[in-house]
């Protein structure tokens, strides 16, 4: 694979803020020595490490708490350790992706679409005691993004038009084509997508690139075309248009409340409180929210309570 001079590895370790990794270990060690025993009325409520989970954790705690309920947050977990925080019940309250439980958790490796991604996680978690409950209209899944002027001067709006114009050689639909190096080695990356779309992508058209700097790469229009996360604030304040995966490649990362069975038993309310919260958000408000917290620097509880007070939850 080429690389582009200036965006190196030391750079990319960099990019990761020690505020993100410090949040990250004090909140594993915080569930790893929690006690067993806790009371019973207070609410759990985790969330992962990234932007959209701080945001979704932060909302929920608020939007609880405003309706009577106990609440206890800890954010800034790693997916696993969340995960393994729900099955052995040291959180109550999160909120997941379709796609993450579907193939990391229950290894399901099946070409599924929305709706049945959703039912066949619904019902395989259900067996380990945790409920889905009603999914939202946010599905961050991988996506491929050109700059919006590159987008518009080529007339490119989906993958199979990209793979057509890469195919014929235009100008500014050719290379260098950005991804993240996860996503270059996994077995279900790079290579099937290529495979799929009939892209005629060579080593020498690739470049691998730490996550947060394929967005630079695409601002500064170092590269031509790259693999980004479809509600990333970065999408809206880099100016990125989002291709559309017309013959649906990348699998769907619907995020939903998830429950543990006896929390939802002991307080039945909570499940239509969730519904309601999940009713409200959407794919576009997610990322208008990231945008806020990434690009605009506002804090993130600020962000969460804005938008629950915009739509009267609170």
């Amino acid at each position: 694979m080429t690389s582009i001079p200036g965006l190196t590895t030391r750079m990319a370790r960099m990019a990761r803020t020690a505020a993100g990794g410090a949040m990250a270990a004090i909140a594993a060690a915080m569930l790893l020595l929690a006690p067993a025993a806790h009371a019973a009325d207070k609410l759990r409520i985790g969330g992962k490490n990234f932007t959209e989970q701080l945001i979704l954790s932060s909302m929920t705690e608020q939007y609880l708490r405003a309706k009577g309920f106990q609440t206890e947050l800890t954010s800034g977990l790693g997916s696993t350790l969340m995960r393994q925080a729900m099955e052995s019940a040291q959180l109550d309250v999160v909120w997941d992706y379709t796609g993450t439980a579907l193939i990391v958790f229950n290894k399901v490796n099946e070409k599924l679409d929305p709706a049945a991604s959703y039912a066949r996680v619904k019902a395989m978690d259900a067996g380990k005691g945790l409920v889905w409950l009603d999914a939202s209209g946010i599905n961050n899944t991988y996506a491929l993004a050109m700059p919006k002027r590159r987008a518009q001067a080529t007339g490119v709006k989906t993958l199979s038009a990209l793979a057509a114009a890469m195919r014929a050689g235009k100008e500014g639909a050719r290379h260098p084509f950005a991804v993240d190096m996860e996503f270059a080695a996994r077995p279900d990356g790079l290579e099937p997508l290529k495979a799929v779309y009939k892209l005629p992508l060579t080593r020498r058209d690739v470049i691998q690139l730490d996550p947060g700097l394929v967005y630079t790469a695409l601002k500064n229009d170092q590269v031509e075309t790259g693999l980004v996360y479809a509600t990333d604030g970065r999408v809206k304040g880099f100016e990125l248009v989002l291709l559309e995966d017309d013959l649906g490649f990348f699998p769907a990362y619907q995020a939903a409340p998830v429950v543990r069975r006896a929390v939802l038993d002991a307080h039945p309310q909570l499940g239509e409180l969730l519904n309601a919260l999940a009713a409200r958000l959407d794919s576009e408000a997610m990322t208008d929210m990231n945008y806020q917290v990434d690009i605009e620097q506002q804090p993130v509880d600020k962000v969460a309570g804005d938008f629950l007070r915009r739509h009267g939850l609170i």
